[in-house]
Parts: C-alpha cells; structure tokens; sequence
C-alpha cells in the first residue's frame, strides 16, 4: 500500500518522521536496570556503551577521545579540524567561542583555512593509541584520498568516511571520485560511512563492504542543510528504512551483518532510545557531548559544515554545560531534561519494555505521537 502524499497535482511525497513523532510502547514484561546489557561491538572492537562521539572539534579533542574510550565508548578525531591543522588549537578554539554571532562564520572560514598536516594526523592518532583505547579518525571523503595513507600509518583502528550525503556512486567530470568498494577493499580496518538516509543509497554503501553505515547528516544542532540547500532527513523513518536494507543485505550477503549508525538529531536521551528502537545499532554524538565540561567547544558547538570556505550550512550553536563527560553518559543524572546519564536513560528504557540487549530492543513497538514541547 503507498504512502504517498499529494503536495500538488505534478508531485507526491512519502510521509517521513522524526524522533519527536514517535514513542516507545512498554510491553507486558519489565525487568531490573541491572540486568540489561548496553555492549555493542563492530569488528572485533567491543564496546560498553553503543556511543560513538562524533568527529567535530567542539566534541572530540584527543583528550576526550580517551576520556570516552575509557568509559566504554569510542571517540573519533576529525583528521580535518583544528587539531590536524595546528600544534596548538587550544587559542583558536577559544576564540571561536567568543566569536559574536555575525561574524563567526567568516572567522570560522579563516582560521579553518590553514592546511591539514599529516604529521599532525600521526601525532593526534598517536596519543589516543598511547592511552590504550581504540583508535578512531574521521575524513570526508574528498580528502579521504590525499590523507588515508597517513592514517593507516598512524595505526588507526576503526576509519571512518563522513560527508553530508555520501554515495556509492560520486560522478564527477573533474576529478576522479574516490571508489569506495576498492578502497574499502583494500583496508585492513573496518571503515564506517555516510551519511545516507534512505534504503536504496545505504544498500549501495553496504555493498562496497562497509562495517557501518551512518544514517543522516550529522550535526543536527548546528546544522542549517535544511534551509540553505533543501536536504533534510526525519531520522526516525531514515533510520528505519536502512535497518530494513541491513536485513535484506543480510540475506543477499549470505549472512555479513553491517551496523546501523543514527548520526544526527539526538540531542537527548529519549532520542537515543527511539533510535535504537528504529533499528539503529549505536548512535553517533554531537551536541550531547558537546554539553560536557571537558568539551573543546566550552559549551559552543559546530561541525565542519559551519565553515565550509564557498557554501556554509551549519552554524556555531551555543549548547551550553550539563556537567563532566562521566556524568553526561553515566550520571547521576542532575537536570530532568535527557540531557545527563544518557546510558542510564536507555538501561531505564529497555528494563521497562522488557528487553535485555540492543539488538532486542530493536524489536519494541512503537507509536506515532507526535511531541508538543510547551
């Protein structure tokens, strides 16, 4: 049966849905927080918790990239921001907190132009690996080419490709796109990729042999992609609709399962727990843990899109501070706001509808009921 809906005479659209349009339906079965596990694994890397910090430089520095590895996430270092860029970005990150509004996106635009130093990239990788947790570092996939000999030298342990849209199948009549099934290939480590947001695209992203493919465009506080160039993806059908290629590719693969990432639109911890519950296997945080005083941003938060040097769609957002990194995922939680004990939040969630692991809690109802903030 279609979906469709008439928005004219000449077009018809699906009907998608956010987060914020759907709900998770207790069942006849509760069981203790206690007894709920949150580990996911990819690869052979294996995880307490199923976060994965977005590589964005108001998130993820090399120090909290350890700080959450060591709490049984993986932090992953954009290999593009300013951490690859200068010896010392500690001043620049400062000044674009203190940046007033109507003149931060062209300083964001200058001090972003400083080139990518490989020997940066060797040196940031190395001191997450010098502290004994997994290695994760993030290019976009124009710059995958020019720059993944150096992080495979670096010893990274899980690569990963991340743009706004991300296809199987690039054309370009300038430059030669990067081809992501050879390359992926052609790696030792599993390589994680997007965004996608629909079946058709993430089922071609899986085929180039992907471990996990990220549904949307990341960034969602910061992000504008909406009003500058039309593109926006309700994360709730987008999530849902690439866990259904992740089962059909499943059985066209003859068994090789690839990981459902949500990337984008999950400020919250009840977000978290609707996505999962469409079909994600783990999620991928920015604003969160943006929120953390350890944060490099000091409470501001932007992606890359924010300082994109011809066509920016993203913005530099004031998110604020909730409190420590620890508490941010583990609580005690101190606000009522889903904004501290993320994991608390989700062990709370699943304990209610009965479901003792990520991949139950998959199959949980849900409900269409649109939230009304007042």
């Amino acid at each position: 049966m279609s979906t469709d809906i008439e928005i004219g005479r000449g077009k018809r659209g699906r009907r998608a849905y956010a987060f914020d349009d759907i709900a998770v339906v207790p069942s006849r079965r509760t069981r203790d927080p206690e007894q709920v596990s949150l580990r996911w694994q990819i690869d052979a890397f294996q995880f307490e918790v199923p976060i994965i910090a977005a590589p964005m430089d108001s998130v993820m520095s090399p120090a909290t990239a350890i700080a959450l590895g060591k709490l049984g996430g993986l932090g992953v270092l954009d290999l593009e921001g300013l951490w690859t860029r200068y010896e010392d970005p500690t001043p620049y990150l400062a000044e674009i907190a203190s940046l007033e509004a109507d003149v931060a996106t062209k300083r964001m635009q200058e001090i972003y132009r400083a080139s990518v130093d490989a020997d940066l990239i060797k040196l940031r990788l190395g001191e997450v690996r010098a502290a004994g947790v997994t290695v994760a570092g993030a290019l976009s996939p124009h710059r995958t080419q020019e720059h993944y000999k150096t992080v495979l030298a670096a010893g990274v342990d899980v690569f990963v490709i991340r743009g706004t849209t991300v296809s199987a199948e690039h054309v370009s009549g300038e430059a030669e796109p990067l081809n992501l099934k050879k390359f992926i290939y052609e790696l030792d480590v599993p390589v994680i990729v997007g965004g996608a947001s629909t079946y058709q695209a993430a089922l071609h992203l899986m085929r180039t042999g992907a471990a996990g493919v990220l549904v949307g465009f990341g960034g969602g506080a910061a992000h504008t992609t909406r009003t500058t160039i039309g593109i926006h993806a309700p994360m709730a059908t987008a999530v849902a609709d690439v866990a259904a290629a992740r089962r059909d590719y499943l059985d066209e693969s003859g068994g090789r399962y690839v990981h459902v990432i949500a990337d984008g639109g999950l400020g919250r911890s009840g977000d978290m727990v609707k996505a999962i519950a469409c079909g994600a296997d783990a999620i991928m945080l920015g604003a969160a843990l943006a929120r953390a005083a350890e944060a490099p941003g000091g409470g501001y938060h932007w992606g890359p899109e924010a300082h994109h040097a011809e066509l920016p769609r993203g913005e530099r957002v004031y998110v604020g501070t909730v409190g420590p990194l620890a508490e941010i995922v583990f609580g005690p939680g101190s606000r009522a706001d889903g904004t501290t004990n993320l994991m608390g939040a989700l062990r709370r969630s699943m304990a209610t509808t009965g479901y003792s692991d990520l991949k139950e809690f998959q199959r949980v109802d849900v409900v269409i009921s649109p939230y009304e903030p007042h």
